[in-house]
Order: structure tokens, then sequence, then C-alpha cells
């Protein structure tokens, strides 16, 4: 596998897309695109006030935008809002991309959740219901991040994508 083929980042909030989504470019030399500055440049908010401001289906079209977007453009890692799973075109782009589903037991992402108030309001539990299916549909790889450090999600997915040590940019 080459490290020229995207790198979409996938899990509900709370699971550390992001803190993943950082160490995986840097380990591939690849750029970094996240939901959050996407949102914030594009659409004046984070996502709870989006949320608040415009309704939840609003804001999942624009987060959905941002994937489509960014895949379309030169390969980069992508740390994807979890609603983009169940927009059907967002699911066949991530076709392409190497897909790395960061999870961790609801009570874990519910706390992690708390500590930000950039996020909206969603239970775990029923983000979980809705998307688990979709989630493992487009996942390459799982990592269980009440498991394993950033760190580790980082060497997995680069060892997982197949690349020679001389090809990691650490």
């Amino acid at each position: 596998m080459s490290k020229n083929k995207p790198v979409v980042v996938i899990g509900l909030m709370g699971s550390g897309k992001t803190t993943a989504g950082v160490l995986i470019a840097e380990a591939l030399g690849l750029g970094f695109s996240d939901s959050d500055p996407f949102l914030k440049s594009r659409y004046g908010g984070t996502a709870a006030q989006i949320a608040a401001r415009e309704g939840a289906a609003a804001l999942h079209l624009y987060e959905a935008e941002h994937v489509l977007l960014e895949l379309a453009g030169p390969p980069k890692v992508i740390a994807a809002a979890a609603s983009t799973v169940e927009d059907p075109e967002v699911r066949a782009a991530m076709r392409a991309a190497f897909v790395v589903w960061v999870d961790a037991p609801d009570k874990v992402l519910a706390e992690r959740m708390r500590s930000s108030d950039h996020r909206p309001d969603f239970d775990p539990a029923a983000m979980r219901a809705r998307r688990e299916g979709y989630f493992r549909e487009v996942a390459s790889t799982v990592c269980d991040v009440s498991e394993l450090s950033p760190e580790q999600v980082r060497d997995k997915v680069v060892r997982e994508m197949g690349l020679p040590a001389g090809d990691r940019d650490r």
C-alpha cells in the first residue's frame, strides 16, 4: 500500500480522531484536515454552534462536504466527523482511502465528550446504534483507544498500511 493513499480517521465524538490523525499524518508525511477547523472557517462556528443555529441536518451536510472535498484533493489524513458515515456518497468515496475506526466504550466516550464545549450534546450509545454498522462497513482497521495510546494507533496504521520502516517519516 502506498503512503500516497488518503487516510480517513472515523469514530464517535471523543474517540481521538484529531489526535490520532495528526500523528498518522506526521508519520506518513501527509497533510492533515479536520472537520472542526473546516466548519469554523467555512461556516463560522463549531459543530455545537452550527447544530444549535441551523440544526443537525445542516451540520451533517457540512461535515460530509468536508470529507468529499478533501478526498477529491491530494492524499492527506482526514479526521471525519462521525455523521459522515451515514452519507452513502461519503461511504463510497471512502473506498479509495485507508479508513481507521478509532473506538472506545461508550462510558469512555461520554467522559471525553464532557471535556470539550465545541461538541454538540449527543449520547454515545444512541450514536453508536445509528452508526456502528456504517463504521464496520468502511473501516480498514479498528483501534480501541481505551487500550491503545495515540502513538500506538499511529504505529498500527502505518504497519497495516504495509509501509517499510524507511517510508515512515518519524
